[in-house]
């Protein structure tokens, strides 16, 4: 009995199966038999036409051949000094070095001060008694003042050199700088009755330096002093060994009564 249901099941299944397959066949798909309606020909883009080619950029305009520029005209240098005069309590009256006549003197007299026009003021203004002697150094360029500045050579603490505000080609910052060592003799060789010093001149960078004259050693005088010194050392060792050697010495005997 369930054979013959599993057999009819079976049969009924084949026939829908078959029964399917023909209604697919018969009937093709709406979507797939009907034609897409046509579009209207308005509807349709244009065909695009060809892109034209850019057209050829005008060629810039060249620019106006412009005149050669000028080269800028080169700075005017300033004329070098070639004089300088001093003027104080022990110069004499019209003390003139010139570059022409003494170079040497007056490019150390130019030089105490050449460096003053555009530096910054180092110290505050010394008290008006530890400035002693002061002396006007004016520096010349074909016969006009260019700088005028004043010089104490015996101020207390050493040389001081002053920048007035007011000056022959205008105003500038007034200071005080601490002077070059050399100031006094420079001045002295110039003709300033000042007194003489037995120092060195030696150069360097920004000009000659004042130092010390050396002192020529006396070498027999040494050895002397050294061969003085030297005994003298030996002695002092010896007593104090003596004086040790005698202190055990007799604390060795007061031990040995003791015991």
């Amino acid at each position: 009995m369930i054979r013959g249901v599993i057999h009819r099941i079976a049969a009924a299944a084949g026939a829908l199966t078959a029964t399917a397959a023909l209604l697919l066949t018969a009937t093709p798909v709406a979507a797939s038999a009907a034609p897409a309606a046509a579009l209207p020909v308005a509807a349709l883009p244009a065909a695009s036409a060809p892109l034209a080619a850019p057209a050829a950029s005008a060629p810039l305009a060249a620019p106006a051949a412009s005149a050669p520029l000028a080269a800028p005209a080169a700075p005017k240098k300033g004329a070098k000094p070639d004089a300088v005069t001093v003027t104080g309590a022990k110069a004499p009256e019209g003390l003139t070095v010139t570059a022409e006549a003494d170079p040497e003197l007056f490019a150390s007299l130019y030089g105490q001060v050449s460096w003053l026009a555009e530096a910054a003021p180092q110290m505050a203004a010394p008290k008006k008694d530890k400035l002693g002697d002061r002396y006007t150094l004016t520096v010349l360029v074909k016969g006009a003042p260019q700088q005028v500045y004043q010089l104490y050579p015996h101020a207390t603490g050493g040389p001081k050199a002053y920048r007035a505000a007011k000056q022959p080609k205008g105003r500038t910052t007034a200071g005080w700088f601490y002077g070059r060592l050399s100031m006094s003799e420079t001045l002295r060789l110039s003709g300033v009755a000042l007194p003489e010093k037995r120092d060195l001149m030696t150069g360097g960078i920004g000009g000659g330096e004042r130092v010390a004259a050396p002192v020529m050693p006396d070498y027999n005088r040494d050895v002397d002093e050294f061969v003085t010194e030297l005994r003298q050392l030996v002695l002092l060792n010896g007593a104090v060994v003596l004086t040790i050697a005698a202190g055990l010495a007799g604390m060795s005997y007061l031990i040995r009564r003791k015991v």
